[in-house]
């Protein structure tokens, strides 16, 4: 029975690391791509105001609110950060970013990050610094409702199918490894 065990648990410590590598792979492609369409809006804008564009051209006229929408919205900063335009609302306001982004955006150009403005209001947002007739900051978010649920789901999926193959080795374990009976009867 020791022996049994003992195999199980190495078995059982594989199938948690193999389960929760495959966890951490797909949860992260998740959240990485739900930053695509942001990264290609903040650049594209970008470029247009630096070029020469005004704020207004560039930042759609309908607000999102961003509580409760899955859209995508823009806001534009100046150089010290404040906000010049913005399709985003929130309780009627435009939300306010940490200070500490521009200054990471100041030094590498751009930034990706999930922002949480107010408790249950979670976006993937990118911002990007632009240059040229105007300076400033192009910010660009959208929901991350449906990739959350979507991690919520994986979660599911890899506790199920972890508890599954634990159950699975243990019976394999025990199976593979269990002792011959031995025969008292006598044979003539």
């Amino acid at each position: 029975m020791q022996t049994m065990l003992r195999y199980w648990l190495l078995m059982a410590v594989i199938v948690t690391g193999f389960a929760g590598l495959i966890y951490a792979i797909v949860q992260q492609d998740i959240r990485h791509t739900a930053d695509d369409p942001q990264i290609q809006m903040a650049e594209d804008i970008a470029a247009q105001l630096a070029s020469g564009q005004q704020v207004q051209q560039v930042v759609p006229a309908e607000k999102v609110n961003i509580a409760t929408s899955l859209a995508p919205y823009v806001i534009v900063f100046d150089a010290i950060g404040t906000p010049l335009a913005s399709s985003a609302q929130l309780n009627g306001q435009i939300p306010t970013l940490p200070s500490g982004v521009f200054a990471s955006v100041r030094q590498g150009g751009e930034d990706r990050i999930t922002w949480q403005p107010e408790v249950g209001v979670r976006s993937a947002v990118v911002v990007t610094q632009f240059r040229g007739a105007h300076t400033g900051f192009v910010l660009v978010g959208r929901s991350l409702r449906e990739a959350e649920k979507r991690e919520d789901d994986l979660l599911q999926i890899t506790l199920v199918g972890w508890a599954a193959m634990l159950f699975a080795t243990f019976l394999a374990s025990a199976i593979l490894l269990r002792k011959p009976s031995t025969s008292t009867g006598r044979t003539s």
